[in-house]
């Protein structure tokens, strides 16, 4: 049982963990201020559904009391015509409508008691939810601003890393050139002090000494030529 508690705690640090990557907490700011607003307007729909219940509760009053009013003048003429009788059932109806009258005005008070309280915790929502707005809006701000300076500084640590190694190949670049240098100022040497063979002629040894044979022997002749050429002057 304890290795299935782990396991199952595992799997919601998880879950939360994935939730969390995807959550923008923006849109859960949003989402909270709406349902706010929906129950801010639920207490205006009871406020509104009150008033409208009391106000027709005083327009029947109004009626039991033109009701009363009347039977009260039918008891005075009554009287004046020395109709005792219809005097007393106009005063025992006018008894019962001032019955219901008094019950009318009870449910009267007890619904603007009611409504004054739902009045009451309207506003007191209305003032929560704006300081809510308040605070989301705020929220939502800050939060942008910190993704914002988050994308910069992921853009900026990029570019560090590039520049690394941009830096990296450009040192690499300076090591092969100057390599380059030296092996051609190497080579530039060596064929100053002959080491290097004629890339152009591509002689071999026994060709040069060939060559200088044939030059030597050249040479000879045209000097003994010279000889005999100033012996007859």
């Amino acid at each position: 049982m304890g290795m299935l508690n782990r396991m199952s705690t595992i799997v919601k640090s998880k879950v939360n963990k994935l939730l969390d990557k995807f959550e923008d907490p923006r849109e859960t700011l949003d989402y909270s201020y709406q349902l706010q607003l929906e129950a801010l307007q639920k207490v205006k729909r009871g406020v509104a559904e009150v008033a409208t219940s009391k106000k027709r509760l005083e327009l029947q009053k109004a009626k039991l009391e033109q009701n009363i009013n009347r039977h009260n003048g039918q008891a005075r003429e009554a009287l004046k015509v020395n109709r005792e009788d219809l005097a007393r059932l106009a005063l025992e109806r006018k008894k019962q409508l001032e019955i219901e009258l008094e019950g009318l005005n009870q449910q009267i008070a007890e619904l603007q008691k009611e409504q004054e309280r739902l009045t009451e915790t309207e506003k007191r929502l209305a003032l929560k939810v704006e300081a809510f707005r308040t605070k989301k809006e705020t929220i939502k701000a800050q939060y942008s601003a910190a993704e914002a300076q988050v994308k910069v500084n992921e853009a900026v640590s990029g570019i560090s890393e590039e520049m690394s190694d941009i830096g990296l190949a450009i040192q690499r670049a300076e090591e092969k050139t100057e390599n380059m240098k030296a092996r051609a100022a190497a080579l530039d040497e060596l064929q100053e002090l002959g080491t290097l063979e004629d890339l152009a002629g591509s002689k071999d040894q026994i060709e040069r000494e060939l060559e200088k044979m044939k030059v030597g022997s050249e040479v000879d002749l045209e000097l003994a030529k010279l000889k005999q050429e100033v012996g007859k002057e």
